[in-house]
């Protein structure tokens, strides 16, 4: 959904009551935690954030925060929604002048221990995105080398018309949403906040 002005909190409820219960945008729900379906973009980023036990409890804390996406111009609404499967949450962007809201639900969450240490959740896409497709978002604690690892695994394409004729424009913001979570989860895990 795409406004002139910023939604207000009402506005956002109001959106977000609506999607609740309606049926994921895509049929493969889970993806993220196998392979890609065919037909889609599929994007791999991954970013070493640091080193140990430290590092890998302020990465999980970001996660659980939705923090990742803090960036300004992105954000997670309503804030505050703890990170469960079935939570249901929009991305609000601010970009071209235009604001827009799209509808996600937590698929899974991620929660291993072992050699590989690992957090995180993925979610998918609802009627009201601007595409369709899943996200997961993970962070792993390599206990051989202790070294700790942000990563972002997306498949996804076009959803709305507006969308398909932009195209290239809502790649390069893909690639933006990635570089600067990336940026952020760094920042986020080595102290500064």
């Amino acid at each position: 959904m795409f406004f002139l002005s910023e939604p207000s909190a009402e506005t956002v409820t109001n959106f977000i009551n609506a999607q609740r219960e309606l049926p994921f945008s895509y049929q493969a729900v889970g993806a993220t935690n196998g392979n890609a379906p065919a037909g889609y973009v599929v994007d791999h980023n991954r970013v070493q954030i640091g080193t140990g036990a430290a590092v890998f409890q302020r990465a999980k804390d970001a996660l659980g925060a939705w923090r990742q996406f803090d960036l300004g111009w992105v954000s997670i609404v309503p804030p505050g929604v703890p990170v469960t499967a079935g939570a249901t949450v929009a991305v609000k962007a601010h970009t071209f002048g235009a604001w827009s809201l799209s509808a996600t639900r937590v698929v899974y969450v991620i929660n291993e221990a072992g050699p590989m240490e690992r957090f995180g959740f993925a979610y998918g896409t609802l009627p009201d995105h601007v595409e369709t497709g899943e996200e997961r978002f993970k962070v792993e604690w390599d206990l051989n080398d202790d070294t700790v690892w942000y990563d972002i695994l997306a498949f996804s394409r076009p959803h709305h018309q507006l969308v398909k004729m932009a195209a290239p424009l809502a790649r390069q913001l893909q690639k933006r949403f990635a570089r600067e979570s990336m940026r952020r989860m760094v920042e986020l895990t080595s102290g500064a906040r």
